[in-house]
């Protein structure tokens, strides 16, 4: 009875936070609760690969690029195309997650650095085709990108209108496709597959070995992730109802990973939490400048510049006081302790040999 108490209140807070945060802030604050919760689909889709199955991807918003630009292309007067977002969603998720099967079939072999240097490779890619595709025939839009997209609609109902509330209808569709996609993630997470990926974070030849096959394991891990960018990034599209090569660079996959590892690698609830405070922190800290201006009567340092100095100096402190996560998993922060006491215990022999 407890539980379904806690969890009524906590839905019902959900829903009024929208309307709190519009009366407490503006709407602005309920713009960036929208793209909160985007993100929050994103982190949880590359938590799949970096935190269940131990892959390190930088360049995950290729993927986002994917759904964003099939949406685009296919509900705009670019191409004369006007699907319907409940169609064009899980082609962009189905195409996303064929891209990460193209970029996971060439770096089965691959681990750590380079592996990580060959993701971050593939997302640039993506975004200089998008780039350059404009000539000799315009696919993209090139550097301009597309714009007037078709809205998300619901039947005749067009999330855009009445034009003051469309803040608020984003809201409650991303807040019930974030729920739907934390709900897949959990499940996936203590399936026979959540399994095998751990069992490959953790030591994949053991878990070769154990009979795990670890070659379609991991194209499945960044198929899945992917297709969770591909869904956000149509989500995006038709939110912004404008694309461009600018919104899928690097720092966007760096800040995602962030997303992951400051939340708590692998730990769904964790890392909803880390997307939450990763897109609030940096625009609550954009009154940094009227409060220098208010205490000392003039701008001392420029405010983006010591917004983005307290964002890092601030995830440095986190990872330096919370190796594991603001909200790590129970066996993410066993782990820990134990390679911590293991650490320790080689010292101890080091110095004892060398006496």
């Amino acid at each position: 009875m407890k539980q379904r108490l806690k969890w009524a209140f906590f839905v019902l807070a959900l829903v009024l936070l929208p309307f709190i945060t519009d009366f407490a802030l503006g709407k602005t604050w309920v713009r960036i609760l929208d793209f909160a919760l985007l993100y929050a689909m994103l982190a949880l889709g590359l938590n799949i690969v970096v935190g269940f199955a131990g892959l390190l991807d930088l360049g995950y918003i290729a993927f986002f690029a994917v759904g964003a630009y099939l949406y685009a292309l296919l509900a705009s007067p670019h191409f004369g195309f006007h699907l319907p977002f409940w169609l064009l969603l899980p082609m962009g998720a189905f195409a996303a997650g064929i891209f990460g099967m193209l970029l996971g079939a060439p770096t089965l072999r691959l681990r750590g650095d380079y592996l990580a240097i060959v993701t971050l490779g593939f997302g640039e890619i993506i975004r200089i085709f998008l780039n350059n595709l404009d000539a000799p025939y315009n696919i993209t839009g090139g550097p301009q990108g597309l714009d007037l997209i078709d809205p998300i609609k619901i039947g005749d109902f067009s999330l855009n209108h009445p034009l003051g509330h469309a803040v608020f209808n984003y809201y409650f569709l991303f807040l019930i496709l974030a729920a739907a996609v934390a709900f897949v993630s959990i499940r996936l997470q203590h399936s026979r597959i959540g399994r095998a990926w751990v069992a490959i974070r953790e030591d994949e030849i053991a878990a070769e070995a154990m009979g795990i096959n670890t070659r379609n394991v991991k194209l499945l891990a960044f198929a899945m992730g992917a297709s969770f960018g591909g869904l956000s990034g149509g989500l995006f599209a038709g939110f912004e109802g404008f694309v461009s090569p600018e919104s899928f660079n690097l720092n966007e996959s760096i800040m995602i990973l962030c997303m992951v590892v400051l939340g708590g690698m692998g730990h769904v609830r964790g890392v909803i939490f880390g997307a939450i405070l990763l897109s609030v922190l940096p625009e609550a800290l954009r009154y940094v400048g009227p409060l220098e201006e208010s205490l000392f009567g003039r701008v001392i340092v420029d405010a983006a510049s010591l917004r983005m100095l307290l964002f890092g100096l601030a995830l440095i402190l986190v990872m330096l006081l919370r190796p594991a996560g603001l909200w790590p998993s129970g066996t993410r922060r066993r782990e820990l302790a134990a390679h911590g006491e293991t650490a320790r215990h080689e010292n101890t022999n080091v110095y004892d040999a060398s006496r």
